[in-house]
């Protein structure tokens, strides 16, 4: 009887097991991912929200040096760096169904529409972590004035 429960729980341990055994995803299919959701260009757009700021941090370039700043970026960089975080969680059958799906209407239309869904998330994000605080101080203050 102890060596079929044995046999049981090695059996359990082995399937739940599998997903750690799958293969990683290849470099190849991940870039290919990551041409479908133009994920080089968002990089380049993150860039390119971020350069007010850099400007104002350098407020005596003149606009030449930052046309050449911008000339640099490459979003192939950003592509390259995030390859192996994306092995490190998804299998190669995860990421050909990603990429099977992003090639239907559906994830076409997702592609498109997702940044502003991210913007106005972000936005209602923040509306609400300032409710939040808004209401965590008024209980403080509350809460302060009771205490002699």
């Amino acid at each position: 009887m102890k060596k079929y429960w044995f046999i049981c729980l090695l059996s359990s341990v082995l399937f739940f097991s599998l997903p750690a055994f799958s293969k990683p995803a290849s470099q190849e299919n991940i870039r290919k991912l990551m041409e479908i959701t133009g994920a080089g260009e968002m990089g380049i757009q993150m860039m390119n929200q971020m350069l007010p700021a850099l400007k104002q941090m350098i407020p005596d370039a003149p606009e030449e040096f930052w046309t050449d700043v911008m000339a640099e970026v490459d979003g192939n960089q950003i592509i390259e760096l995030v390859i192996p975080v994306y092995q490190k969680y998804l299998s190669e059958e995860d990421v050909t169904a990603i990429n099977a799906f992003y090639n239907t209407p559906a994830g076409k239309n997702l592609i498109q529409v997702q940044p502003a869904i991210l913007q106005e998330s972000m936005m209602l994000g923040q509306e609400w972590g300032q409710g939040i605080a808004e209401k965590v101080i008024i209980k403080y203050k509350a809460q302060a004035n009771k205490q002699p």
